[in-house]
């Protein structure tokens, strides 16, 4: 009898610590990890052989419900890469010149570290872009026929358009990706039921508030593109279709509300979230919102997951977060000289290149001590 106790509580202290094992993985891991050395995976032909349900389990930062999503939708998932991937491209680019400029961590299958568990305003934006990025993808792959479930957008004329303009070209189909998106990347939140007043589901809200916000900042822009017809150019005729804003546009606007993020907490209930400060406007659905301030990222910190600023280029003539005083964080800067090599003078020779000079230049770089 004590010998089959023996067994039956090492059974138990394992079943408990794999539980944990793989609570705390999912928790490191997410889909985001797609649009890194994920895609190079799904655009390889030879993982479709040995079955797309085994692919989905080998796809790295899926979720339970997010696995079944790709059983079902195989053909989605190498847009779902791109559009990761132009939401990290995206977050690059906006930050570029911040203290915290959304460096990816080689190897990290969480993407951007462990400065993404903290509750703050980062947090906030690289869900909300990277939503986007998966609407704006999957959008556009309905356009262009590479999926089995949709097609062209079918969306309704708009009412101010001219009546002379024929409406009803292959437009980007945002309606169908606005709904997918919010099944796949929002699935990941609510597979677990979290107790009030918890950690855990005041970071759930704030992540399905942010995906929402991100995917509207596609949804509610979308454009309308015209063609003309005629001859000689005459445009006697006009084409009009649906089309997606551009995502550099999707990206400022998240931008923009990154810088006017609303700070939030529980309510009395511990249900839901509100403004902290009610002196600010109550945040909309486009808003970006966060339950933490942001460290201040100029040491490297590996609990925060700050990589720091040192030997981060700066601007020396401007006072703005690029600028040597605040990207250095008050700690001065070395100057070093560079020598640029470019092509220059470039003209067209008949017929048919182009034929330039090469010319040097020194300019001085200066880097955060």
């Amino acid at each position: 009898m004590a010998r089959v106790n023996y067994w039956w509580n090492l059974f138990t202290k394992l079943t408990i610590f794999w539980i944990h094992a793989r609570t705390v993985g999912a928790f490191n891991e997410i889909w985001w990890n797609l649009g890194m050395s994920g895609l190079d995976a799904l655009q390889n032909p030879n993982l479709y052989i040995v079955g797309t349900k085994t692919m989905c389990i080998q796809l790295k930062g899926l979720s339970l419900g997010q696995q079944k999503l790709c059983g079902i939708y195989s053909d989605h998932m190498p847009s779902i890469g791109g559009g990761a991937q132009m939401g990290i491209r995206e977050c690059q680019y906006q930050f570029r010149f911040r203290r915290w400029n959304c460096t990816t961590i080689k190897g990290d299958s969480s993407v951007f570290g462990p400065v993404l568990q903290i509750a703050s305003r980062e947090a906030a934006f690289t869900h909300a872009i990277s939503a986007a990025g998966v609407v704006h993808a999957i959008s556009r792959s309905c356009r262009e026929g590479e999926l089995g479930s949709c097609g062209c957008s079918r969306a309704m004329r708009p009412k101010d358009l001219n009546r002379d303009f024929i409406w009803g070209g292959c437009g980007d189909n945002i309606e169908y990706g606005y709904r997918f998106a919010k099944a796949f990347v929002d699935v990941r939140e609510r597979e677990k039921n979290h107790p009030r007043h918890s950690d855990a589901l005041s970071r759930m809200l704030m992540n399905l508030h942010n995906n929402e916000a991100g995917r509207r900042a596609v949804y509610n822009y979308a454009k309308v593109a015209c063609k003309c017809h005629g001859v000689s150019g005459s445009c006697s005729l006009k084409t009009c279709w649906q089309q997606l804003p551009t995502f550099r546009e999707i990206g400022e606007r998240l931008k923009e509300r990154y810088d006017g993020g609303v700070e939030v907490k529980f309510n009395k209930r511990g249900t839901k979230l509100k403004r902290k400060h009610k002196k600010y406007n109550k945040p909309s659905k486009e808003d970006l919102i966060y339950l933490q301030q942001s460290p201040d990222y100029c040491q490297a910190n590996k609990d925060t997951g700050s990589l720091g600023t040192k030997g981060r280029e700066c601007n020396k003539g401007s006072d703005g977060m690029d600028g040597c005083n605040l990207m250095c964080c008050g700690r001065g800067y070395n100057t070093f000289k560079k020598t640029l090599v470019e092509r220059c003078n470039c003209k067209f020779v008949w017929c048919c290149h182009v034929k330039c000079k090469t010319c040097e230049s020194v300019q001085d770089i200066h880097v955060c001590k």
